[in-house]
């Protein structure tokens, strides 16, 4: 009997449900609406990679949607002050991975809990931002930045390349670089990895960095599309970038995660959402049902992995 993977299942259900909204969803395959879908996925996408990387080693990044907010009004206060678009954007990243290196600082070196420390953070980032925009909106960018987030090549969007690049990109790392299999290592148990000669503080500082880097692009990419940059960018992300890596396969208890996994995750939340949107429901009920969906996957994961331990028992050698 063909077995199939948790990534290929993922594929064949976005694909039901795309055909599934192209069906009951008036305008769902109008190619502005298409178009529309594909400039708004990247955003989710980019900063669900990032979580996706850190939920590998049992961790979590509760501040990534602020680090992206930081990023961006760094990013958006620079260029209101006719610094160059490039270096405004250098400055956005800049900003990001200090606040990784916070992040990582706290966690990988010290030692506390990714939770308790990204938490913090969060409530940091989010009162920093506050005090640079005072409340309000930074707007009124350069026609050549507006086009990062909004300029298509051909029919397809550039923030969906960018996407897709920094989806190979991840995937790249976590399979052919060392450092991406000691990722999976240290996700799997911390204290073998130690003992095997990794450096576990070395790996978790480049998780939170990483994690960093992406809210910096997510970051640029936004404040380019909605030309305004405030203390909720992308505010509404955070749990969504948590389920759908989750949803993507990524064992929230760490070592197995897969971008494949997460790329066909983050398009099923993305058509899910859109089609449920055209066909009038209210946004308060779409996002029970997304938290609907995170619930039953962490359960039948849940489940899952007791049965394969369960298994794994019965098989062993007495």
């Amino acid at each position: 009997m063909l077995k199939l993977s948790k990534e290929s299942m993922l594929g064949l259900i976005l694909i039901a449900l795309f055909l599934l909204m192209a069906a009951i969803a008036p305008g769902f395959l109008d190619s502005y609406n298409l178009s529309n879908m594909m400039f708004q996925l990247p955003e989710l996408g980019i900063l669900t990679l990032g979580m996706m990387v850190v939920i590998i080693t049992a961790g979590i990044d509760l501040s990534i949607t602020f680090t992206a907010a930081f990023a961006g009004v760094l990013a958006a206060w620079s260029m209101s002050h006719h610094y160059p678009v490039a270096v405004a954007i250098l400055i956005g990243i800049g900003a990001a991975l200090l606040c990784g290196l916070l992040n990582g600082f706290f966690i990988a070196i010290i030692g506390v809990s990714p939770i308790l420390v990204t938490l913090g953070s969060m409530v940091l980032f989010e009162g920093v931002i506050l005090t640079i925009t005072k409340g309000n909106a930074i707007s009124g960018f350069p026609e050549s930045f507006s086009e990062i987030g909004n300029m298509s090549v051909g029919p397809i969007p550039l923030p969906i390349i960018i996407f897709l690049a920094l989806a190979g990109l991840t995937g790249l790392l976590l399979n052919r670089t060392i450092w991406g299999r000691s990722v999976y290592k240290v996700g799997i148990n911390p204290v073998a990895a130690q003992f095997s000669g990794l450096s576990v503080k070395k790996v978790l500082l480049g998780v939170y960095l990483f994690s960093a880097f992406m809210a910096s692009i997510a970051a640029i990419i936004m404040i380019s599309r909605y030309n305004s940059a405030k203390v909720d960018l992308g505010s509404s992300y955070l749990l969504l970038t948590v389920s759908a890596a989750v949803l993507g396969g990524t064992e929230i208890s760490g070592g197995y995660g897969k971008v494949l996994g997460t790329v066909y995750a983050v398009a099923i939340f993305q058509v899910l959402s859109n089609g449920l949107n055209l066909l009038g429901i209210p946004r308060t009920v779409v996002d029970i049902l997304m938290g609907v969906i995170l619930i039953a996957v962490l359960t039948l994961n849940f489940f899952s992995a007791k049965m394969n331990h369960n298994k794994s028992l019965k098989v062993s050698p007495r």
